[in-house]
């Protein structure tokens, strides 16, 4: 497969959606099954999901020690990774480990415990990220919060419901 044909195909996948799960670490995702959408999620031949987009949301996740690794187990391309949904868990940083997936364009944090507003400058180095939610963390009523965030590096909407 080519990687346009790969990117053509990936875009149109359905997500690999753990959310509801009550995960409390990330290895847990080895042996869980994802939920079920109304499209079935294709697979390499190595049984590896095609998809880009990984939904955690909704879980009991507080670090996310060993993400990569696990991505690579469950993702045929995890470098093609372009959304993470962790919104609705117990997120009190935005872990490194986030910014080594350059293709990242949605993620989703909000309803976290993300409480010190510096934690947001990580997210700089990620040239494609277009939406970052984070309404419903501490980080709300930390003085220079604002709805919409700029830097030099990335711009992005950061909605407040």
């Amino acid at each position: 497969m080519s990687k346009q044909d790969y990117m053509n195909i990936a875009v149109q996948e359905p997500p690999l959606d753990y959310s509801f799960r009550s995960i409390h670490v990330i290895q847990d995702l080895t042996s869980e099954e994802p939920r079920r959408g109304l499209r079935p999620l294709r697979h390499s031949k190595s049984g590896k999901s095609l998809t880009q987009s990984l939904w955690l949301n909704n879980n009991v996740l507080n670090d996310l020690k060993d993400f990569s690794h696990v991505v690579s187990q469950l993702l045929e391309h995890p470098e093609k990774l372009a959304w993470i949904d962790l919104s609705f868990n117990d997120l009190t940083s935005i872990d490194p480990v986030l910014t080594t997936f350059f293709n990242l364009s949605v993620l989703y944090l909000h309803g976290n415990s993300i409480q010190r507003l510096g934690e947001v400058n990580k997210l700089a180095v990620l040239p494609r990220l277009r939406s970052l939610t984070l309404h419903g963390n501490p980080i709300e009523e930390e003085k220079g919060y604002s709805p919409l965030f700029s830097s030099t590096a990335i711009s992005l909407d950061m909605t407040l419901h």
